[in-house]
C-alpha cells in the first residue's frame, strides 16, 4: 500500500483530480494488511446482516422487491460473468439485481448494524452487492475474496458518508455513500485498473441516491434508507466504466478539504465503530425503549400499572411520531409504537413490527404518549442519541429514567453469545434452527488468511436459496 505521507491529490490526463492513496487502498489491500480483530468483527456483522436478511424475506418489501429484481435484472451470461441468485429467494438475476433486492430486503428488518457519525447503515447494501459480485464469478472465489472485501467495503462507504454530511446540507439516505463503497468492491473485484476505479467511484457518487431521509421518517415508505438504490448504483457504475461510461472525478473522495477523512485508511478501522441493534426498529427510538424496560424494571413495574408515557429526546427521535403503524415500515419508523410494546410486552421483536397492529394495550399507549425534545440531546445528535422516559401509574405515581443511550453502541458491545442468541432470534422461524446454525458455524470458521479456504462457497451457495421452502 502507499505510504501514509503520500496521499496528496493529483490531476488525471484528463484533467480532474484523484486520490492515488484511496485508489492503492481499495484495489491492493490484502488480509495481511487486516488486523485479527477487524476481521472477527466483520465475521459479527456478517451473522447479524444474514441474521436480518432472513427475518426480511418475510416481508412484504422483500417480496416485492425479489419479484421486480428477478422480472427485470436478468442475468447476462458469457465467458467472464456466470449470473447470480437473490439472496434468500433463489431466482435468478444479476449482480446489479442481488445488489438492489439484497440491500432492501435486509432494510426491511431496521435491525441491522449501523454508525452514529454516518447517521445510517454501510453493511446493509455492501453485503449483497458482494456477494452477487462473487457469484458472477461462479466458484472462483475463497475466504478472503468474501471477508477482506466485506471489511475494505465498510471502510470506503463510512468515509464517503462522513465527506458527504460534511459537505452538503442535505440529510440524505445511506444509499448515497454506500453507492461509493459498492463501486470500489466492484472495481476491485473484476480487477479495474485505477483509471476505470476513479470513473466507477465518480458515477457511483453523481448517480448515488441522495434521497430525503426525514422524507420517509415523516412519511414511513418502502424506500427507506436507499440501501438498496444505492448498492444497485454503485454496481451499476462499476459496470459502465468497464463498459467505457465516464463519471470521474468523484469529489467526495478528491476534494483537499476532505484529504484528512481519507488519510487514515489501513490504520483506524471504522468496522469497529459500528453499533448493533437489539431490536428491529429505528436506532432513534432505542434510547427511549431501552429507558422505559429499565424503569420497569428498577421499580417493579408491570404494564397493567402503566397509565402514561412521556418521551423527552432529540429533533429526529421525536419526527418518528406514527403512533399507530398500518405496515411494518410505519412500526419501524415510530417512537411510540415501540416504546409501548416495550412497555406492555417487555421487548421488541419481529411480532411487534408487523401487522396487524391492534394490541388495544399498545394502541392505548402509544396514542397517549407525550413527546418533547430536548436541546441538549439535540446538540449532542448525532453523535450521541439520548431519551429520557416518564412512567406515569394508574395511582398517579411518576418515575423517571436517567439520560439513557441506546445498548449495543461500540463502546458496550454485544458479546459474540449475545450476537449469536439475536441471530438466531431472527433466522430460526425462517430457516429452522439446523441450517441457522450451520451459516453461523461457516461464519466463525472463515479462514481468511488460508487462500484455499473456501468456506465462503459452502456459506453462499447456502444464501442463494429460497429461505422459505
Amino acid at each position: 500500500m502507499t505510504d501514509l505521507m503520500n496521499t496528496e491529490i493529483k490531476q488525471d490526463k484528463r484533467n480532474y483530480p484523484y486520490n492515488p492513496f484511496v485508489e492503492d487502498y481499495i484495489l491492493n489491500t490484502s488480509a495481511a494488511d487486516i488486523p485479527d480483530d477487524v476481521f472477527h468483527q466483520a465475521k459479527r456483522c456478517l451473522l447479524d446482516l444474514i441474521g436480518v436478511l432472513a427475518a426480511g424475506t418475510t416481508t412484504e418489501l422483500g417480496r416485492v422487491i425479489n419479484t421486480h429484481a428477478a422480472r427485470h435484472f436478468a442475468p447476462f451470461i458469457d465467458d467472464r460473468n456466470k449470473g447470480a441468485t437473490l439472496l434468500g429467494d433463489g431466482r435468478p438475476s444479476s449482480p446489479v439485481g442481488v445488489a438492489l433486492a439484497g440491500g432492501m430486503t435486509i432494510d426491511s428488518i431496521d435491525a441491522h448494524d449501523g454508525m452514529r457519525l454516518v447517521k445510517g447503515h454501510a453493511g446493509c447494501g455492501l453485503l449483497p452487492a458482494l456477494i452477487g459480485l462473487l457469484m458472477d464469478r461462479a466458484d472462483n472465489f475463497n475466504d478472503d475474496d468474501l471477508l477482506t472485501n466485506l471489511v475494505l467495503g465498510y471502510e470506503i462507504a463510512i468515509r464517503a458518508g462522513i465527506t458527504l454530511h460534511q459537505s452538503v446540507p442535505d440529510y440524505h439516505t445511506s444509499g448515497a455513500w454506500v453507492a461509493l463503497g459498492t463501486a470500489a468492491l466492484t472495481s476491485r473485484i473484476r480487477g479495474h485498473y485505477p483509471e476505470l476505479l476513479r470513473e466507477a467511484m465518480g458515477i457511483a457518487e453523481y448517480h448515488g441516491p441522495r434521497s430525503q431521509m426525514m422524507r420517509t421518517i415523516d412519511f414511513p415508505s418502502m424506500v427507506k434508507d436507499g440501501s438498496g438504490w444505492g448498492a444497485m448504483a454503485g454496481v451499476s457504475a462499476g459496470l459502465l466504466a468497464e463498459d467505457g461510461f465516464t463519471g470521474a472525478p468523484a469529489i467526495t473522495v478528491t476534494a483537499e478539504n476532505e484529504a484528512p477523512v481519507w488519510q487514515d485508511l489501513g490504520q483506524v478501522w471504522h468496522i469497529i465503530d459500528q453499533y448493533i441493534k437489539p431490536w428491529p426498529v429505528c436506532r432513534w427510538a432505542q434510547p427511549a425503549a431501552t429507558a422505559a424496560i429499565d424503569v420497569m424494571a428498577e421499580h417493579n413495574l408491570l404494564a397493567d400499572d402503566i397509565a402514561h408515557i412521556r418521551i423527552t429526546s432529540f429533533h429526529q427521535a421525536v419526527r418518528l411520531a406514527t403512533r399507530i403503524p398500518h405496515d411494518t415500515e410505519g412500526a419501524q419508523y415510530s417512537l411510540p409504537w415501540p416504546v409501548a410494546a416495550a412497555v406492555i410486552r417487555g421487548t421488541i421483536g419481529t411480532a411487534e413490527v408487523s401487522p396487524p397492529f391492534n394490541d388495544p394495550d399498545i394502541s392505548a399507549l402509544a396514542l397517549s404518549m407525550t413527546l418533547d425534545e430536548d436541546d441538549r440531546y439535540n446538540d449532542a445528535f448525532p453523535a450521541e442519541r439520548i431519551a429520557r422516559v416518564t412512567l406515569t401509574t394508574k395511582d398517579g405515581a411518576q418515575y423517571t429514567s436517567d439520560d439513557t443511550t441506546a445498548t449495543w453502541d461500540p463502546h458496550d458491545a454485544p458479546s459474540d453469545d449475545e450476537m449469536i442468541e439475536k441471530f438466531h432470534r431472527l433466522a430460526d422461524p425462517v430457516l429452522g434452527a439446523e441450517k441457522s446454525a450451520r451459516i453461523k458455524e461457516l461464519i466463525f470458521n472463515l479462514d481468511p488468511r488460508n487462500p484455499s479456504a473456501t468456506g465462503a462457497r459452502d456459506l453462499v451457495a447456502m444464501l442463494s436459496t429460497n429461505f422459505t421452502v
